[in-house]
């Protein structure tokens, strides 16, 4: 069953706020529901995938367990499934981490997952992973409710794999040293870097990096830039998470701010002095830029929404253009006498006067 990648799904980085997952998923679900595309099958699998994932996100405890163990969700199912063989089932019927070793209750509260609507609505990996419950998580203590029919609680499903509330490692379904958690040894994490072009930076790429000598493709999303880190969970040596870093290499024409881009613009000094339009290359593509006359050298123009994209964020930040005239060379004599004869009609003040 494939892992999916709910914070990619909604487009926010993993640090990302409740508030920020929330205004991540309304956007979304506005753009695909199903009311604003009819007969649209792609829309409608999108939505989907939208409100899977803000069912996870938006849940603390949901996304704590899925932030947890991530793509090794399959292999902790596959340890706990062999622990219930050996020490006991807990779980409901029909429940995929029914029959995984249990352990130790802890405290009086108790969490269960499940989901709201219909389960069919979601992936058979929400199922598998959450149990497939069917209602909004709920607190129960002692006297206050119970477990629905089928469903599986936030302790058992941890236990299912190996783990407690507090990520530590159950050994054999008990607590050892008296009850006192024994924290997980730390996996080691590696780096790699990927080093692309402002183009790539745009458009967003994929980049094969070698680490201990296996060959990886990463997705880098665009509006990536010098620092910004892609995670692939699980796929450094000994099982801890590899970090992919992103190096943006210099660009000829544009110097990059951010979201922002600048670049200088070439004019000759008719373009300046009489103005005209000029077309203006753009990492999007060309645009038409209105130079007014009189332009001076080192005038800039801002040109709106024509930066790059924002990292994992709606939007494009700015472009803004420098103008740089270039004056003619090699005069002929006939092209002195004609310019020395315009300068005494133009009657230009001394632009060092406020030196002296």
């Amino acid at each position: 069953m494939e892992y999916k990648d709910y914070y990619a799904v909604l487009g926010v980085p993993r640090t990302a706020s409740k508030t920020e997952i929330k205004k991540a998923y309304r956007k979304l679900a506005r753009e695909h529901h199903p009311d604003t595309k009819p007969d649209d099958a792609a829309a409608e699998r999108r939505f989907k995938e939208v409100n899977e994932a803000h069912a996870v996100l938006s849940d603390p405890d949901k996304r704590g367990l899925y932030d947890r163990l991530g793509s090794d969700w399959e292999a902790r199912a596959r340890a706990g499934a062999s622990a219930g063989a050996a020490t006991g089932a807990r779980g409901g019927a029909g429940n995929p981490f029914g029959g995984f070793a249990g352990g130790g209750q802890s405290g009086n509260v108790r969490y269960e997952f499940h989901t709201s609507g219909d389960a069919s609505d979601f992936s058979d990996f929400f199922q598998a992973f959450f149990a497939g419950a069917s209602e909004p998580i709920s607190d129960a203590g002692p006297g206050r409710g119970r477990r629905p029919t089928g469903g599986a609680s936030f302790d058992d499903i941890l236990a299912g794999m190996g783990l407690d509330r507090e990520g530590s490692v159950r050994a054999g379904g008990a607590q050892p040293n008296g009850g006192r958690r024994t924290a997980a040894p730390a996996r080691p994490s590696a780096e790699a870097v990927a080093e692309i072009t402002l183009d790539e930076a745009y458009n967003g790429t994929t980049r094969l990096v070698e680490v201990d000598g296996k060959r990886l493709e990463v997705t880098i999303p665009k509006g990536a830039d010098s620092g910004s880190r892609i995670r692939l969970t699980g796929k450094a040596p000994g099982g801890g998470d590899l970090h992919v870093v992103v190096r943006q290499l210099p660009d000829r024409t544009f110097t990059r701010r951010g979201a922002d881009l600048e670049r200088e613009l070439p004019l000759s000094l008719r373009e300046a002095l009489l103005g005209a339009d000029v077309h203006v290359r753009t990492p999007k593509g060309r645009v038409l830029l209105t130079i007014p006359a009189g332009t001076q050298p080192g005038k800039t123009f801002r040109l709106t929404g024509q930066g790059m994209p924002r990292f994992r964020a709606d939007g494009n930040g700015d472009l803004y253009v420098k103008a740089r005239v270039v004056l003619p060379a090699d005069l002929t004599p006939e092209a002195r006498t004609a310019a020395d004869r315009f300068l005494e009609l133009t009657h230009q003040p001394d632009p060092r006067a406020r030196e002296t």
